[in-house]
């Protein structure tokens, strides 16, 4: 049962072959812990974290920030497949309504 146009599904498949690509590229550098995403990291302002305990919030911080992207990027592959079931649905709808020949 085809839910949105032909051409609309491709669309979508293909904003979400990007989506997925970026954010587990994200996820990765994230993981790896690069300095570029250091803002994004969710910590709590105090002043009186040892230096251990700023490296251990850190890393909590940057392993669950590239949770969040794996997670983000397993919801655009959900999306991608939705998508090209949505072009094969409307490929084969196509054939259903063809005069058949004796």
């Amino acid at each position: 049962m085809p839910l949105c146009g032909q051409k609309s599904s491709v669309c979508c498949a293909v904003l979400s072959v990007w989506g997925g690509i970026q954010l587990g590229i994200t996820g990765a550098l994230i993981y790896t812990g690069s300095p570029a995403f250091i803002e994004d990291i969710p910590l709590a302002e105090n002043a009186n974290w040892s230096p251990q305990e700023w490296e251990t919030n850190l890393h909590a911080g940057y392993q669950q920030s590239a949770l969040n992207c794996w997670i983000a990027a397993l919801l655009y592959l959900v999306t991608f497949c939705v998508s090209t079931h949505q072009y094969w649905a409307n490929y084969n709808t196509g054939d259903q309504f063809k005069a058949t020949q004796f």
